[in-house]
């Protein structure tokens, strides 16, 4: 099914914050029916103190999703997914910055997909005085080339569609 959305959204440019976030509440709609592991207390512990919190969504063969919540002034520390091909970090929500690999920070605003290659060093921060949040699309390791294809042209869409 979710292959099925991209393709249909690749087909047709993106435009505007809202169509970014019909996507991601289709996206969201299998959490409905799942209930998350818990965390590792450890995990947990870091992931207060920091600030943030990921929410599941999605976990399939090919694909997971999270919404990721960020407390005002919260910061993601640099860390790397070693287990995907790449995720995309799509911020919803808020003024945030974010680093990739030994890049410095950059802005990342609202809509606005980045593209980051499994095992590469990133992070982020909500500089706000506000709560943020954003949405991580993670393409495992054993992903299809199909899956690949609709993402790859979904993020084309993302990078050429006008801002508003």
């Amino acid at each position: 099914m979710l292959i099925n959305v991209l393709i249909d959204v690749s087909k047709n440019a993106l435009r505007t914050v809202p169509e970014i976030a019909l996507i991601v509440g289709l996206l969201c709609l299998p959490a409905c029916a799942q209930t998350p592991a818990p965390a590792d207390a450890d995990k947990q512990a870091a992931r207060i103190a920091q600030g943030y919190a990921p929410v599941p969504l999605w976990d399939r063969g090919d694909v997971r999703a999270s919404r990721v919540e960020i407390k005002p002034g919260g910061n993601r520390a640099i860390h790397q997914h070693d287990d995907v091909k790449f995720h995309l970090f799509i911020p919803l929500t808020g003024t945030m910055q974010i680093t990739i690999g030994s890049d410095k920070p950059v802005p990342a605003p609202v809509g606005q997909a980045f593209y980051i290659k499994g095992g590469t060093p990133h992070g982020f921060k909500n500089l706000g005085s506000t709560p943020a949040s954003a949405m991580e699309i993670f393409v495992k390791d054993g992903a299809s080339t199909a899956s690949l294809d609709a993402l790859g042209a979904l993020m084309a869409r993302l990078r050429t569609a006008p801002q508003h």
